[in-house]
């Protein structure tokens, strides 16, 4: 079965506490400290493999949790990081965050990276913390945690041609005919389930991807049926091809046909009316075909290409190919969203949505408590070492450089008043 959207959880790995040591095993205020950084805790990363077409591994394994970087040693070794952890996911892969709803990366080719869940860096050792006043302080950080989220991948093809129309019009028929792709064919409606792909090449040595994409009803692009799960695998070909039944064999009308489809491309995305647009005019070896095309060719006002073709006989297929290829070699690409290289020369993606990590939020619960949230509050409590006096006062220090103290006061906060991070509670003073 073809999975083409799935929520998974990945988190990146935890970076390694820094160590307190001391150059002896006694205290020597002289001697210096020798506590080693934390290493760095490996990346989540998301890498393209042309050779999978499905997200079906990911509803198996749907939990993706990377290595967390080694703990800081004695004699100021610093802790080895975490080497990334690499997911291949199929060309045509949509990233989006399950909270926010954002896209955080859109993966199309191959070898194409984007860091879904990035690494925490490593605590710092309390060689790090040193100053001439206290050449060996009692101080070290645990490492920041890996970042956390659940994504949402979904799979849009990345076909060159798509092929639009009612059920059984033809469509499976035409790319089993034209390509070594198998679909399963029926004379019922919605025989096509998910999105075939086939690779056809044509006479003259041109290659391409097509897609039998599964059959639309009127209202498809308002959710009537499986609308919504079917035109969005239509946006990124580069050209359409609509296949219409000329023989008329359910007893519609071709050029109704032909109106009510592209009505609801029209209406699901506007940008899909960008596409060119070739009209194929199959099962044109059943009686009455040909006067059904003439009566179609009246009706038409837009000047589209039209091939008649009978996908059984393969009767039209050459001249159908070629069009076919010489119209996508004169069509750009669609790109969803905006891609640019790094200073590395590494094909990676531009990132939508990047959180403030310097914001923080002040609430109030129905006790009266004030409640602190941000996402570097959270990160820097976690970092801390709170069965070490002086990380306490160190972690304190921080807060009134963020100005959070300030900040309570503003609210209101008195002496005394309970202040919540996290699950852990403090006492406001003044």
């Amino acid at each position: 079965m073809f999975v083409d959207q799935v929520k998974i959880y990945v988190k990146g790995g935890d970076g390694g506490n820094g160590m307190v040591a001391f150059r002896r095993e006694k205290y020597v205020p002289n001697g210096g400290p020798a506590g080693g950084d934390g290493g760095k805790g490996a990346n989540v990363i998301f890498e393209v493999n042309e050779g999978l077409r499905t997200l079906m591994d990911f509803r198996y394994k749907r939990h993706f949790k990377a290595e967390r970087g080694e703990h800081g040693m004695s004699k100021g070794m610093h802790g080895r990081g975490a080497h990334d952890m690499i997911v291949k996911v199929p060309p045509g892969t949509v990233v989006i965050d399950a909270a926010t709803k954002e896209v955080i990366a859109d993966l199309v080719e191959h070898g194409q990276q984007a860091i879904i869940a990035k690494g925490g860096r490593g605590g710092r050792g309390n060689t790090r913390f040193a100053t001439p006043q206290n050449p060996a302080p009692e101080i070290a950080e645990n490492g920041e945690p890996g970042q956390e989220r659940d994504v949402i991948l979904e799979l849009k093809l990345l076909a060159d041609v798509g092929l639009v129309g009612f059920p059984s019009v033809g469509k499976s028929t035409l790319l089993s005919v034209v390509s070594s792709a198998k679909p399963k064919i029926a004379e019922y409606h919605f025989t096509t389930i998910v999105p075939n792909l086939g690779m056809v090449e044509t006479e003259d040595g041109r290659s391409f991807v097509m897609a039998d994409l599964p059959g639309l009803i009127e209202g498809a692009s308002e959710g009537v049926g499986l609308g919504h799960q079917f035109l969005r695998h239509i946006e990124r070909t580069r050209v359409i091809v609509h296949v219409i039944d000329m023989a008329a064999t359910e007893g519609r009308d071709p050029f109704d046909d032909f109106v009510t489809i592209n009505k609801e491309l029209k209406e699901y995305n506007l940008r899909l009316t960008e596409r060119p647009q070739i009209i194929v005019a199959n099962k044109m070896d059943m009686p009455d075909a040909e006067e059904h095309l003439e009566m179609f060719k009246e009706q038409l006002e837009e000047d589209y290409p039209i091939f008649p073709i009978s996908a059984l006989t393969r009767k039209g297929l050459r001249d159908l190919l070629f069009a076919i290829a010489d119209k996508i070699e004169q069509t750009p690409e669609f790109p969803l969203d905006h891609e640019e290289e790094d200073v590395t020369g590494v094909h990676r993606v531009l990132y939508k949505h990047e959180a403030d990590p310097d914001a923080f939020t002040i609430t109030r619960d129905p006790d009266g408590a004030f409640v602190l949230s941000g996402d570097k509050l959270e990160r820097l409590f976690k970092m801390t070492d709170f069965s070490r006096e002086e990380s306490v006062r160190r972690f304190a220090r921080q807060l009134r450089g963020f100005g959070v103290d300030d900040a309570l006061r503003q609210r209101g906060a008195k002496d005394g008043d309970i202040v919540r991070l996290l699950e852990f509670e403090f006492e406001f003073i003044e």
